[in-house]
């Protein structure tokens, strides 16, 4: 009777490793996905940019409101551009302290 038990165990073991490796592919495709769309967003938030600064060019005239413009969308640019690099290690982070409560 033991050793049914035995092997009961040992296979509840297997398929609770099991989901443990589903769940970790799971949350792998999960955070490719968020980054393909990070990478998405970033890259519409580039041309949204760009566009800007091509019609203040064409449309404003006086220098000084240009360069200040210019001026603020970059910094705008700058901070999202260091946003964005911290981001790719917080998700993963955010995932992999998920996968440790589960545990």
């Amino acid at each position: 009777m033991e050793e049914n038990n035995n092997w009961k165990q040992i296979s509840n073991d297997v398929n609770e490793v099991a989901k443990k490796i589903k769940n970790k592919i799971d949350n792998e495709d999960l955070v490719d996905d968020l980054k393909d769309s990070l990478k998405s967003t970033i890259q519409n938030t580039s041309d949204i940019f760009n566009s800007i600064l091509d019609t203040v060019e064409k449309t404003v005239h006086d220098q000084e409101i240009k360069d200040e413009t210019k001026s603020l969308i970059k910094k705008i640019n700058g901070e999202l551009q260091d946003l964005v690099k911290d981001v790719p290690g917080s998700i993963k982070n955010m995932f992999d302290s998920n996968d440790l409560e589960e545990e």
